[in-house]
């Protein structure tokens, strides 16, 4: 009895305080960036830093800790075990390609650039999807996504022509179109600024993660298939698809919909994980209103030249994110490996840029800092691709361009990371986020209708001219990030004079005076 009257105190507390100290805590935050330039607390403002303040922080750094690894364990991870089955079944085909695919559906070269156009074209189409984590339940959301690209994915096994084939690969387009774009903007539902580029990392980096794993199956499928009356790329599409049929089941039970409806959170947890998000949501003792869609901010996004910049950088990652993966296992193969091999030594490169990956997206967040490590990512990929072209040209040996693809897969894995966490870091308002990402993904989606064009069967055994065109694209990525950061930072400035001023009117992106952006 006296602990639940405790509590209720606390609670009634914490309601009757909460705007407030957020209102305090937004002051606060300016000061600090800007104290190197003076005192610039008021004197009310240094009488609620004395009594208030210490209302505003309700928990300790050891239960924020906490509550952040559990955060990671059912969310973060749990969303990359989904994407690392999302990519296992849109890039198989490049394995699947060797295995036997081409032969047997009797396909062209120009058929099979089809399947892989085809897939990207409703994917594009369907980017505006991820403005429905906004609108639709994360838990139920998420599930349908997941069992309907399993089963469409298990359905290719069944392919009989290139017709049925071409259809299944469209089908696949929307369902994953469905899922991946949007799942950065559902991770800062749950993460501040400076912890999201981590999360993303873990994100992303399951899509090479996933690409080790399905060269390391097609490796033993292709090995023990041989004497099986199943095609082993038949085989390869049903036992990497049909597993995300079953792991949507879990999903269902484990997707939160927001920091408050965590059921792996206990009561106290909950409010920590609402409270330490600030003037992101509306935080309450118990339950969290998440913004809903506000239209007026969506459309107002469209004349924003900030989110096309970095929608132009991730055309250009995309380009080489999309061809390199599906055409390695060729590349491989005809740098004089056979088809056992290819599969195998496609493995290591991507198994490399997970942990590139991870660790450039911790350092990112750590530092709070985005265009320094899109430039040096971008020009690392850079050398990768051109180390191939050139090798390739002057016919060395393919050791050197096994190293090259090194360079290439751990750059553009981890430039992609950083550019869809400083997209969403640039908009305080979640709708603002959820239009930004949106845009964004559908024009760097566009990337892969390019990128899977670049490896013609007449360019073999070398693929110079593709290499090339992607090297080139990268570092057109390096510069944009450079002009980004230049923007990014005189705006601040702005800011930091606003701030001096204690201007309190809107800015241009709607956010309070103490918002700043990362650079």
């Amino acid at each position: 009895m006296d602990i639940r009257l405790s509590e209720d105190v606390e609670l009634q507390k914490w309601s009757n305080h909460d705007k407030a100290q957020r209102n305090f805590a937004d002051r606060l935050d300016r000061a600090r960036r800007l104290s190197a330039n003076g005192p610039l607390l008021s004197r009310r403002d240094r009488q609620w830093s004395t009594s208030t303040f210490r209302s505003t922080r309700q928990y300790t750094i050891e239960e924020e800790r906490k509550v952040i690894k559990k955060l990671d364990r059912n969310v973060t991870l749990f969303l990359a075990l989904l994407y690392l089955l999302s990519f296992l079944d849109r890039s198989n085909i490049g394995n699947a390609r060797i295995a036997g695919l081409t032969e047997d559906l009797s396909l062209s070269s120009n058929q099979y650039e089809w399947l892989l156009t085809g897939f990207y074209i409703t994917y594009i189409l369907f980017e505006w999807m991820a403005l429905l984590y906004r609108v639709v339940p994360a838990h139920i959301y998420i599930t349908l996504c997941v069992a309907a690209w399993g089963l469409v994915a298990s359905l290719q096994s069944l392919a009989t022509s290139f017709e049925s084939l071409f259809a299944l690969r469209a089908l696949l387009g929307i369902t994953e179109a469905a899922f991946g774009p949007g799942a950065p903007l559902f991770l800062s539902f749950f993460f501040k600024q400076d912890e999201l580029a981590l999360r993303v990392g873990f994100f992303i980096s399951a899509a090479p993660l996933s690409t080790s794993f399905a060269s390391s199956l097609a490796w033993v499928i292709t090995k023990t298939a041989k004497r099986s009356p199943i095609a082993p790329w038949r085989c390869l599409f049903l036992v990497e698809g049909f597993p995300s049929v079953l792991v949507a089941v879990l999903a269902y039970s484990t997707i939160p919909d927001s920091p408050s409806q965590a059921r792996f959170l206990n009561r106290r947890e909950r409010e920590i994980a609402c409270s330490r998000l600030g003037p992101d949501i509306s935080a309450g003792p118990t339950k969290v209103k998440m913004e809903k869609l506000v239209w007026s901010e969506v459309f107002s996004s469209l004349k924003d030249r900030k989110i096309y910049v970095t929608a132009v950088m991730l055309f250009c990652c995309n380009v080489a994110f999309s061809s390199l993966p599906v055409f390695l296992p060729t590349i491989i193969e005809e740098m004089g490996y056979d088809a056992i091999s290819s599969q195998a030594l496609s493995a290591p490169p991507y198994i490399v840029a997970f942990f590139t990956t991870l660790l450039v997206s911790y350092l990112s967040d750590l530092t709070r800092n985005r265009s320094t490590f899109v430039c040096i990512t971008c020009v690392m990929a850079a050398f990768g691709y051109a180390m191939v072209a050139l090798t390739g040209w002057l016919r060395l040996g393919p050791v050197w361009r096994y190293i090259g693809v090194y360079l290439a897969t751990a750059g553009f894995f981890s430039a992609i990371t950083v550019i869809l966490s400083w997209t969403i870091n640039m908009h305080q308002s979640h709708s603002k986020r959820g239009a930004a990402t949106a845009i964004v993904q559908y024009i760097g989606q566009c990337g892969p209708l390019l990128g899977t064009r670049l490896y013609p069967d007449e360019d073999k055994p070398y693929f110079v001219k593709g290499m090339s065109i992607c090297s080139g694209f990268m570092l057109m990525v390096a510069l944009l990030s450079w002009a980004l950061h230049r923007h990014l930072a005189r705006l601040n400035r702005v800011r930091d004079q606003r701030a001096k001023a204690d201007l309190t009117e809107e800015l241009d992106d709607q956010s309070s005076n103490a918002f700043r952006y990362l650079t």
